[in-house]
């Protein structure tokens, strides 16, 4: 299936590697046999975590993001770790930046959110029953959480106060799970 649409590669490697993200550049074959370079980012994945407060309420983040030199509004997420599997990275990821732990998790879905340059996948995760402690911050890590309601959440995407993609896709999906609209996988 689709198999006329199919770019294959002929060679390539990493063009750049850092301590964080890689470049590749491939040379492909495209489905005319013209050749041409593909360049993307390589990362290892990450996770998003819902976290929904017993009040109905989502706990949120505000972070600097240096590339767009602006404070984001955004839900807690971090990058799986070598080995890691998504559902314990979530919990990792929650309890660092929020301190706050949780009872019952549910896997929503997966998203890729630059499929033009990088192979990066977010897995998102719901969090109830959640139980508020000390955050544990990486070194170098600056954040403050909140809470919002869904609709508020969504009056910000509507008006551009939010404009990252995770959260955007994560307040789509709770409004939809929360209204009864859908169920998670």
């Amino acid at each position: 299936m689709d198999l006329h649409l199919k770019e294959s590669k002929i060679d390539g490697g990493v063009a750049y590697e850092g301590g964080f993200l890689k470049v590749q550049s491939d040379r492909v074959a495209l489905p005319d046999g013209k050749i041409t370079v593909r360049e993307y980012i390589r990362h290892p994945g990450a996770v998003v975590v819902l976290p929904l407060l017993d009040d109905g309420s989502e706990l949120l983040e505000r972070q600097f993001r240096y590339p767009l030199d602006r404070v984001f509004i955004e839900f807690p997420a971090g990058k799986i770790d070598a080995g890691e599997d998504a559902l314990s990275c979530a919990k990792r990821e929650l309890l660092e930046e929020t301190g706050y732990t949780a009872s019952d998790w549910q896997y929503v879905c997966t998203i890729h959110n630059a499929i033009a340059y990088s192979d990066e996948h977010l897995e998102l995760f719901v969090a109830r029953g959640l139980v508020a402690g000390q955050s544990q911050l990486d070194d170098g890590e600056f954040l403050e959480t909140f809470t919002a309601s869904v609709p508020q959440m969504l009056e910000w995407v509507k008006s551009g106060a939010i404009t990252d993609v995770k959260t955007i896709i994560g307040a789509f999906w709770l409004e939809k799970l929360t209204s009864g609209a859908w169920t998670a996988a």
